[in-house]
């Protein structure tokens, strides 16, 4: 069921009254929060936003849930809508006030709780932000529903990469993506690109694989056009890069 949703008015975020307000029920019906402008969403129907607590198997529960419910019923939207801020943010307030206390109740317990479960910067650590993302790169990439699940669970076994992915604008396509995942899936090396890289001080506490192949890509390009090269070269980048940091000769020999 389509559902009009009325749109905040800028400042909303850094606002203790109207977290306050969100607390004790009052701002759908309070007009001074509000613009003018509305956005039509396609469903009004609930999935998790926040996958930031819990173990590895109920967080991914979670995540499977929110591509369900995201591709069924919210991917249809432009992308203007579905990738706004705003937008989000406004239906989550006005339309899923019930749903998200309950799934979250720290949210009651303070600002700081709430803005990083409700209202959250919609960037590439907003885990709405994520989850549309990853749905409509899967959606339009493939109708197999198998293959679907593949990439679905690979984004959610290798998610430090595919956030860092994201992160940079110059990758962040569908395309791109799923080459990746496909080349981390058939080298076999998800363990290697989550792990920590060791006696590397000068990189930083929480350094990881993935993280450096993904930056040492960004940083190359233009030079090497990492989004643009055929999966077979991008492979041989990801390797290359990988090696300044990790011993691949057994990666190497799997490949020949």
């Amino acid at each position: 069921m389509e559902v009009k949703v009325k749109l905040l008015k800028s400042g909303y975020e850094k606002e203790e009254q109207f977290y306050e307000d969100f607390k004790g029920n009052r701002i759908l019906n309070n007009e001074e929060y509000f613009t003018d402008e509305t956005v039509i969403f396609p469903s009004n129907i609930s999935f998790p936003i926040y996958m930031g607590k819990g173990n590895e198997e109920q967080r991914k529960e979670q995540f499977f849930e929110a591509f369900e419910v995201l591709s069924r019923h919210y991917i249809s939207t432009d992308r203007e809508i579905h990738l706004d801020e705003k937008a989000w943010h406004s239906f989550l307030v006005t339309q899923q006030r019930e749903y998200l206390i309950e799934k979250y109740p720290v949210i009651l317990e303070s600002h700081k709780e709430f803005t990083n479960i409700v209202t959250k910067k919609f960037d590439w650590e907003n885990y709405i932000y994520k989850c549309v993302l990853a749905t409509e790169y899967v959606e339009d990439a493939t109708s197999d529903e198998q293959e679907k699940i593949r990439y679905y669970n690979l984004i959610v076994d290798n998610l430090d990469m595919y956030n860092y992915i994201i992160k940079y604008e110059v990758f962040r396509n569908g395309d791109f993506l799923l080459k990746i995942l496909n080349i981390v899936d058939e080298l076999g090396i998800s363990s290697i690109m989550k792990a920590k890289i060791k006696n590397r001080p000068e990189l930083g506490k929480d350094e990881r694989y993935g993280r450096r192949v993904i930056f040492e890509l960004n940083k190359a390009y233009p030079v090497v056009m990492a989004p643009m090269l055929e999966e077979t070269e991008l492979k041989a980048a990801v390797i290359r890069e990988l090696s300044n940091y990790y011993d691949v000769t057994h990666i190497v020999e799997t490949v020949s």
